[in-house]
């Protein structure tokens, strides 16, 4: 029956990714079989639970067609012999996994579809899914630094999320930290103000194997936040930890970062991701689809990539508004039901540049072009200013130098801005309001 197993496998191999067989299926191995029934094994309950949902039934079948009768199929764990350290019976390190969407020990939970398996490659980010999935499979390697930079809606999150499930699906003891910067500095903040810094420091320096740490550009101008994570990453770097940076900047182009977290940031792999090409955009639409339970024609899906083309999120924006259109009216899914559906979406962004955005907040805020682009610092200046930026950095492609180049700014002025109005919209509803107001004026084209 072994041999039986090997085929099977060799069979699945070729009907699924590379990377999901060598995941997945490669570590499976054959346990037993009686009459009606085969019983096979997996590392762990992670990987067994993710195996048996997504793989199960095409598994079975495969057992069935080879074997030419019907088995029952069940998966169990590896039995590990206790040849390390001794572990009281009661203390399964699976318990703190209670769900595959679960995480086990950071402030966030890794979504469950954010993995290697459900990403889709293509010229755009071949290398920094590369990079991601050697960092993550490797158990002893001298790079161990990853920095991965992309625009927002290209996939960071998702490769950053990828490597925590895979850490966890060979290792489920491993201590995996995923939170933004933000949550970093929030929590320090806290363990200072209740007198339990120690316990912070104890936490990431001597309990943490793998830290995912997004949106590194946060840290701008927090000082005494940036002392306290390089001295952690000095230490988990020693401990031969892994550690996944992501962010929209380099570490050269954030603004008001001191030099040992500039060079710490600097000192590993820094793996850049594009906005994907047509035929990837297809592909991300067809693997949306099928994940999602779509019937999508595929002169629905081209059509779909060709229009929207911004970043992956847009993507998703188009596939969901026209299943939901066609739900809710009863109405085919086709290529007019598609162009109602995209024009909301894309044809009033492709119009929409840094000119077109100063001429909205001059108009708004009752200032005018000069002023907006001179040196002052007057405050009913400045806060236009800064938002006409954030949505120049939103709504086009124009790098931060350019950006800051329109408003007589040098690029990192334009980063600091953007940040500002960022943490504004999130502790500031005025300024949210107004935020949101601009942006339907800019998306329906009254501008």
């Amino acid at each position: 029956m072994e041999s039986i197993w090997n085929e099977i496998k060799s069979t699945i191999q070729k009907r699924i990714p590379v990377h999901s067989y060598k995941m997945w299926i490669e570590p499976i191995r054959f346990n037993k079989a009686d009459e009606d029934n085969i019983v096979l094994s997996c590392p762990n309950l992670f990987s067994k639970k993710w195996t048996i949902d997504h793989y199960g039934a095409l598994i079975e079948s495969e057992v069935n067609r080879v074997a030419g009768k019907a088995y029952k199929l069940s998966i169990k764990i590896l039995e590990k012999q206790n040849n390390s350290k001794k572990q009281k019976p009661d203390m399964d390190p699976q318990l703190t996994l209670p769900n595959i969407g679960m995480q086990p020990y950071g402030k966030r939970m890794l979504r469950s579809d954010f993995t290697f398996d459900r990403f889709v490659v293509g010229d755009n980010n071949d290398f920094a899914y590369s990079a991601c999935l050697s960092l993550a499979s490797r158990k002893n390697t001298q790079q161990n630094s990853l920095f991965l930079l992309s625009k927002t809606g290209l996939g960071k999150s998702h490769l950053s999320q990828a490597i925590g499930h895979h850490i966890l699906s060979k290792q489920v003891s491993d201590r995996v930290y995923y939170i933004t910067a933000e949550d970093f500095s929030n929590e320090m903040v806290y363990a200072f103000r209740h007198d339990c810094i120690d316990k912070f420091k104890r936490k990431y320096r001597n309990q943490c194997d793998a830290l995912l740490l997004e949106d590194i550009h946060y840290l701008a101008g927090k000082e005494r936040t940036q002392i306290e994570l390089s001295s952690i990453l000095d230490t988990l770097l020693e401990a031969n930890k892994k550690i996944i940076f992501s962010s929209c900047c380099l570490p050269s182009d954030i603004p008001k970062l001191n030099n040992e977290l500039r060079s710490r940031l600097s000192c590993g792999l820094v793996s850049n991701i594009d906005p994907p090409n047509f035929r990837t955009r297809v592909r991300i639409l067809q693997k949306k689809s099928i994940n999602n339970g779509y019937d999508i024609p595929e002169d629905v899906i081209h059509y779909l990539a060709g229009e929207l083309t911004e970043d992956i999120r847009q993507l998703e924006s188009g596939l969901i508004g026209v299943a939901a259109k066609s739900s809710l009216l009863g109405v085919p899914i086709d290529l007019d039901l598609a162009e109602s559906v995209a024009k909301n979406i894309a044809q009033q962004r492709k119009n929409i540049t840094i000119d077109a955005i100063k001429k909205l907040i001059c108009k708004q805020y009752n200032i005018s072009i000069n002023e907006i682009v001179s040196r002052s610092r007057k405050q009913h200046i400045v806060r236009p200013r800064q938002i006409a930026m954030y949505l120049s950095r939103r709504y086009t492609d124009s790098p931060l130098q350019a950006i800051g180049k329109s408003f007589n700014r040098y690029h990192a002025t334009a980063l600091h801005s953007i940040g500002a109005v960022e943490r504004s919209l999130k502790e500031n509803a005025p300024v949210r309001k107004q935020v949101e107001f601009l942006c339907k004026n800019l998306e329906s084209g009254k501008f």
